[in-house]
């Protein structure tokens, strides 16, 4: 994905952060995701039609459209008010596709840092295939995975990225541990969120 693109993600995933933590209003960052959306649906088309039309050029632009096609889903079923279960069961096919595209970047280029991103990509798909299909009540949770990653894995990369920096090896070990720091994190928000859902349905078991 071109830096542009990521950037522009990294600005739809900040702004869906913040509606899921309750600071944004819905229909405002409903229509940015369209903006975005558009953006990655029309950008891949043009850069495969000028592309090689090798497999490798397909696999390498056609992830744009998972970020464009969830982008513009996630808009048009807030701005028409639609049912969320869609979104979900096609963020869970993403989700197994981003796998797919780890798994490619370590098997085929040895990249890490590629791989460990990509599966972060996975895991907050997954986690929106829970909360938009299964309804899960983890928007909270949801929410600060998404803030962490839209600057981890979207913005301060492509900004590296348009300053000439992110090639360089030693900042690619460090993102590296920052990616690690940043599961980790997942880790123990998951922990203390999931503790006190426990604790509030206890309260709700006893008032009740």
């Amino acid at each position: 994905m071109g830096a542009i693109g990521l950037l522009f993600s990294g600005a739809a995933l900040f702004l869906n952060s913040l509606m899921l933590l309750g600071k944004a209003e819905e229909k405002s960052v409903a229509f940015f995701n369209i903006l975005v959306g558009a953006l990655q649906v029309v950008t891949p088309v043009y850069l495969i039609m000028i592309s090689d039309q090798s497999n490798w050029s397909m696999f390498n632009n056609g992830a744009v459209f998972l970020f464009g096609f969830t982008y513009l889903y996630l808009g048009a079923t807030i701005l028409k008010g639609f049912d969320s279960s869609g979104l979900g069961w096609y963020s869970l096919w993403v989700a197994m596709m981003a796998l797919v595209y780890a798994a490619v970047y370590y098997i085929q280029e040895n990249d890490v840092l590629n791989t460990f991103i990509w599966v972060m990509w996975a895991f907050l798909w997954f986690l929106f295939y829970l909360s938009s299909a299964l309804k899960k009540p983890y928007e909270a949770y949801i929410g600060k995975v998404a803030f962490v990653q839209s600057w981890v894995t979207l913005t301060l990369p492509s900004l590296f990225m348009l300053l000439d920096l992110w090639q360089i090896e030693k900042l690619q070990q460090i993102w590296i541990y920052v990616c690690a720091a940043s599961c980790f994190y997942f880790a123990v928000t998951a922990v203390l969120f999931f503790r006190t859902q426990q604790k509030e349905e206890v309260l709700q078991e006893e008032i009740a």
